[in-house]
Formats: C-alpha cells, sequence, structure tokens
C-alpha cells in the first residue's frame, strides 16, 4: 500500500473511540535500513497551547494499527503506552 492511498484517512483509537487526528496531518517514522514503517507520528491535538509550542507528537507503534479501512484506520493503543515526543 502507498502512502498516497492512506493520506486523508482519520486516525481512531479502539480502546477508547477517541480520534487522533487525520494521515495528511501525520508523518510516519522509517527504518532507512529495511524500509519498514516503525511508528506513526500524529500531532497532538489536545494541547490546548499546540500554537505556541514547539510542536508535540503522539508516537504510535504501527504493530497498534488493526485495520486500514476506506475511510480510517483502526489503532489499539492505551493512554499509557501513547509516548510523547517533542520537537
Amino acid at each position: 500500500m502507498r502512502f498516497s492511498a492512506i493520506g486523508g484517512k482519520e486516525i481512531v483509537n479502539l480502546c477508547n473511540g477517541s480520534r487522533l487526528g487525520v494521515i495528511g496531518d501525520s508523518d510516519m517514522l522509517i527504518d532507512e535500513k529495511t524500509g519498514k514503517i516503525i511508528a506513526l507520528l500524529i500531532p497532538d491535538e489536545k494541547n490546548i497551547f499546540s500554537f505556541l509550542s514547539s510542536g508535540s507528537l503522539l508516537e504510535i507503534p504501527w504493530e497498534a494499527i488493526k485495520k486500514i479501512g476506506n475511510d480510517m484506520i483502526i489503532i489499539e493503543v492505551e493512554d499509557e503506552e501513547k509516548r510523547k515526543m517533542f520537537l
């Protein structure tokens, strides 16, 4: 599957039903040696001061993706498993 094929899909967490963002606003962490996707990097929209900060991202491991459908991507991640990254 090409990245362009999943562009624009909404990311939804199966554990709590929360909407995490849209793939168009996200990025991917890729292993340079193997070319495999390691994680999705999603802007943290819950941060009300995101426009003032340099950027906070949620790192979602590729293994957490359960289904890629026509309109959305379903992931399964417990809140404590979310790892925040700051750019």
